[in-house]
């Protein structure tokens, strides 16, 4: 056998064990609930005017099967959504390299603009972190001031591309 066909064929075995290992320490669909559930922040980037991410943590909560958010309408994170709505998400856990569990997640946003489903939203986020039940306001309340100046980030965990990983399987 040449170097050549060597290289080649020791270069795919190796591939072919990452992606093997890759399969292994993969999250279930229960687990990655399990973790959206019980993480604290995402990590969210968009594409900034010049092409380069920009990244922040937002508090969240779970929607069916969409992560949602409020942020400032006026927000850069918007400005850059409204330009090209393509998202990459982090969530992540553990203390160690041998406890780090994660997900990805690329999709494309949805900008929602309606004030009584902003504030909906936020009392869902606000009740996710004080972890007391903040009920959504009555059809014909006020709303807070804030619901007409935020809006609604949704993104949808079914037609992107989900990479997720847990070492503790390793």
């Amino acid at each position: 056998m040449d170097d050549i066909a060597y290289k080649n064929n020791r270069k795919s075995a190796i591939i072919g064990l990452m992606a093997k290992k890759r399969n292994e320490i993969r999250l279930t669909e229960e687990e990655q609930r399990k973790l959206l559930e019980n993480a604290r922040v995402v990590q969210t980037a968009t594409i900034g005017p010049e092409g380069q991410p920009h990244l922040v943590p937002m508090w969240y909560a779970l929607e069916d099967d969409a992560i949602v958010y409020t942020t400032y309408g006026k927000s850069q994170k918007v400005k850059n959504l409204e330009r090209d709505p393509r998202i990459t998400l982090l969530v992540e856990a553990g203390e160690s390299y041998a406890t780090l569990r994660g997900m990805s997640i690329e999709s494309t946003a949805e900008l929602g603009r309606e004030p009584r489903n902003t504030a909906r939203i936020m009392n869902m986020v606000a009740s996710r972190y004080s972890r007391e039940y903040i009920p959504d306001p009555e059809p014909d309340a006020e709303l807070p001031p804030q619901a007409y100046k935020r809006i609604v980030i949704r993104i949808p965990l079914q037609g992107g591309r989900i990479r997720t990983w847990d070492h503790r399987k390793m």
